[in-house]
């Protein structure tokens, strides 16, 4: 798998990526119904870095880097990221966030912060521990689930 700046060219496979994640609303704090262009204007915003990973030619993964705050915050990274469906289970996410953790450090980042991981993306939370972070904040009810209620969202955060 190698992990690679996302160019334009990628925009079908991304949509393909992101678009059922949105839409499934069940870890994305976005609009389940945004279109192709809205969710694409979304996942490459301005000052987004995007990613994608890929397997034999095939993009099964991407990601954003941002600067979670401006100005007196802008020392702290964020991203956002997406495993292909037929990809979960392979270490993507893995690979993506450890990839983050190099280009946010050579970014000259300081450390990163999760602002809302849904605490039902059970799989996600054991990753991002196993990557080095930490739950600092628990909001509650914060999150409309689909399908369970109002459920709480974490802030997680790691140093670089």
């Amino acid at each position: 798998m190698q992990i690679r700046p996302a160019a334009a060219h990628d925009d079908d496979a991304i949509w393909r990526i992101i678009g059922p994640v949105i839409a499934a609303g069940e870890t994305y704090a976005l609009p389940r119904e945004w279109s192709r262009d809205e969710a694409l204007a979304y996942w490459r915003a301005p000052g987004h870095e995007v990613f994608v990973a890929e397997d034999n030619d095939a993009i099964i993964g991407t990601y954003y880097l941002q600067a979670n705050q401006r100005g007196g915050g802008a020392h702290v990274a964020n991203c956002g990221y997406i495993t292909a469906g037929e990809a979960v289970g392979r270490g993507v996410a893995r690979a993506m966030c450890v990839h983050s953790l190099e280009v946010a450090r050579a970014c000259g980042f300081r450390a990163m912060q999760f602002n809302f991981v849904v605490v039902t993306n059970e799989r996600a939370i054991q990753l991002w521990e196993r990557c080095g972070f930490a739950t600092v904040g628990r909001l509650p009810n914060a999150f409309r689930h689909p399908r369970l209620g109002l459920v709480d969202a974490l802030v997680m955060y790691r140093t670089l």
